[in-house]
């Protein structure tokens, strides 16, 4: 199942709608929890810094395969690799970290894959999660 939504100005709570509403995602709470929280993440990364002024699209898409659930979102914007950044360091206070880089590390611990690829002008991200462990 795959949509473009264009452009993605204030279609945050739409897009994630979307993805969850597949019938690729689990109906199990726990794995519905966990996968919501990684969406959302992925898509108000995309929404809020992309673009400017959120004048772009993204593509999103939800499959299954090889009993994994794939999440895939693709956009034009600004080339930026989230998996980068060094993760947080957990163990100091709220206060003592600096702001950011929680979500995506957050999405690397739920799911049990999780890539980036820079192509044809697009940014590729993905997230898989093994189903049915």
């Amino acid at each position: 199942m795959e949509k473009r939504f264009d452009p993605i100005q204030n279609k945050t709570a739409d897009i994630i709608e979307y993805m969850m509403q597949s019938p690729d995602i689990p109906e199990d709470v726990s794995l519905n929890f966990k996968i919501r929280l990684c969406i959302e993440e992925a898509v108000e990364n995309i929404v809020s810094y992309a673009y400017e002024n959120g004048q772009g699209y993204v593509v999103v898409g939800t499959k299954i395969e090889n009993n994994r659930l794939i999440l895939s979102f693709r956009d034009e914007g600004v080339p930026f690799n989230p998996l980068d950044k060094p993760d947080p360091d957990i163990t100091s206070s709220a206060e003592e970290r600096p702001v950011g880089g929680l979500g995506i590390f957050i999405c690397k611990q739920m799911m049990d894959k999780v890539t980036y690829v820079y192509e044809h002008h697009c940014n590729n991200l993905q997230m898989e999660m093994i189903l049915n462990k």
